[in-house]
């Protein structure tokens, strides 16, 4: 699919930021559509159905991550959070609610643009990923079923954010080899910077919490520090 297909939404409040950005949008192929605030946002998206979503967290009318639960409620819409609020907690804030990467003011127009296009890449696989026909992953009382993206627990549902889901899948297709972190974080988010390693660990806490086993619990996944996750195959028990 050509860029120019792609139809992005920007929920900004500062003008100049929201005209800096649809401007490299724009000069890139993508279509773009503009809101100052959280209200005409959530107009814009039931109207239009964006492929992806630019996202500022300060806006005067809502906050941010309440935006990013609206949306997941609905859609697993990539989303690209761009704010000024640089605290490690958060951006684990607005990955746990679902945001598919975080980019702090001010940015780099080249690194921001690979960003986009990777959130747009991981939209349209899980998109693939859905009209496929099935498949599913089984390891002790852990289930994936990959084409109705969904994971259970000894039957009890998981739920996971789009990234976590997309990170477990992922191990799941691999089960039995090591993935490294450079491999894990390029496939999931396209880039690498110095939060990425940390990103990644983040959520697979909260990947290991949700399944009901503690950090350390390494029945399913395994950590070999400074090198990568490994999922275990049911033929290595």
């Amino acid at each position: 699919m050509s860029n120019n297909k792609y139809k992005v939404l920007i929920i900004e409040d500062d003008a100049v930021t929201r005209g800096s950005v649809s401007s490299l949008l724009l000069s890139s192929g993508y279509q773009v559509l503009e809101a100052e605030n959280a209200t005409l946002g959530k107009m814009l998206l039931s109207s239009h159905l964006p492929d992806l979503l630019i996202l500022d967290l300060g806006l005067p009318d809502a906050d941010g991550n309440d935006l990013i639960g609206f949306v997941r409620k609905k859609s697993a819409m990539p989303i690209v959070v761009l704010s000024s609020r640089t605290g490690e907690a958060d951006k684990i804030r607005a990955l746990d609610l679902g945001a598919n990467d975080y980019v702090t003011k001010p940015y780099n127009p080249g690194e921001f643009m690979a960003r986009v296009r990777a959130s747009l890449r991981s939209g349209r696989r899980n998109a693939q990923e859905d009209e496929l026909p099935g498949g599913s992953f089984t390891l002790h009382d852990l289930s994936i079923d990959y084409g109705r993206r969904r994971v259970t627990v000894g039957g009890r549902d998981i739920r996971l954010t789009q990234t976590e889901y997309n990170i477990l899948s992922l191990l799941s297709e691999h089960a039995g080899k090591v993935l490294t972190y450079t491999t894990i974080i390029r496939a999931i988010w396209g880039v690498i910077d110095s939060g990425s390693t940390k990103k990644l660990q983040v959520n697979m806490v909260n990947i290991r919490k949700k399944c009901g086993k503690s950090p350390e619990n390494e029945e399913y996944i395994t950590n070999q520090p400074g090198v990568g996750y490994c999922m275990a195959s049911d033929t290595a028990f």
